[in-house]
């Protein structure tokens, strides 16, 4: 008798064992490639407003991402999708995709740097015009963040990103940080990218159990607000090691909510110089990973 049969088969048992164990194997064999599968992240688009008398391009909404960031994503041999706005009532080209589709078909959402959240998203008047913010951006990644929170996918926010994310839980913000707190460091001058500063790390934070040996870390500074108040269940990760300022905080009510106030794009992999962000980005992508089912 061969080795598959057992006593008592029937010819319909035997058919039943080998087509269920066939679908196991399919099953298996579809969840390998699935873990497998490239991750999809998003990040977040920039606004340009159109800009008034201006002709062409700049008569133009467009939405944009800077290079540095898609690069050090893809870095991780990871595809990137830059994330649109979405207009469900459009006159000229209605749609029935929202952010919610974008939440539910990509692993991961990065929130870049870029404008000043406007003071009215969290209540207040911006103190001078130029401090107005793009308030029209503010609605649409709050949307698209809370989507992905939702959705139980990881989220990292990059400088106006980490600002973003205080904000969504109710925090506030130093409208500047130069005005707000006379005595800091500068955070930002005409260095940009070149700017930078020391941080140091909370005991017990995330970054510091990323960082065991690093107490603290040089970083990439170009920012003129911060986190101010911070929102409900927002833990801090990271502080300007002269004067205080938050420089990185995580939502405790998720596995990966990370907003870090300086730029992870601009340093480089396995440098001295500036902190090394790797670690930073490779968490990111796990719990995208652990996250994507």
């Amino acid at each position: 008798m061969p080795a598959y049969h057992r006593t008592n088969d029937t010819a319909l048992g035997l058919a039943w064992r080998v087509l269920t164990s066939r679908w196991r194997a399919l099953r298996d064999k579809a969840g390998r490639d699935f873990m497998r599968r490239t991750l999809r992240i998003g990040v977040s688009a920039r606004i340009f407003h159109p800009e008034e008398g201006s002709t062409g391009l700049r008569s133009k909404n467009l939405q944009y991402l800077e290079e540095s960031i898609a690069q050090w994503v893809m870095s991780r041999d990871v595809l990137v999708f830059m994330v649109p706005t979405v207009n469900t009532n459009g006159l000229l080209h209605p749609s029935n995709i929202t952010l919610r589709h974008y939440a539910r078909h990509l692993d991961g959402l990065v929130l870049q740097g870029g404008a000043d959240v406007s003071p009215q998203t969290y209540a207040q008047e911006p103190t001078r015009p130029e401090w107005s913010g793009d308030r029209a951006r503010d609605l649409y990644e709050l949307e698209l963040l809370h989507e992905f929170v939702d959705a139980g996918k990881p989220v990292l926010g990059i400088c106006r990103g980490c600002q973003l994310i205080n904000v969504a839980f109710g925090g506030t913000l130093y409208q500047d940080v130069a005005s707000n707190v006379p005595e800091a460091i500068e955070h930002v001058n005409s260095d940009y990218d070149a700017h930078r500063h020391a941080v140091s790390f909370p005991k017990g934070s995330m970054l510091a159990r990323m960082y065991p040996k690093l107490p603290g870390a040089v970083v990439n500074s170009i920012h003129h607000q911060a986190v101010r108040d911070l929102g409900r269940d927002i833990t801090i990760e990271a502080v300007s090691e002269s004067d205080g300022i938050i420089e990185a905080i995580r939502y405790q009510r998720a596995d990966f909510v990370v907003g870090l106030q300086w730029h992870p794009e601009f340093h480089r992999a396995g440098g001295v110089d500036l902190l090394d962000c790797t670690p930073i980005l490779d968490e990111f992508l796990r719990s995208a990973r652990e996250t994507r089912f």
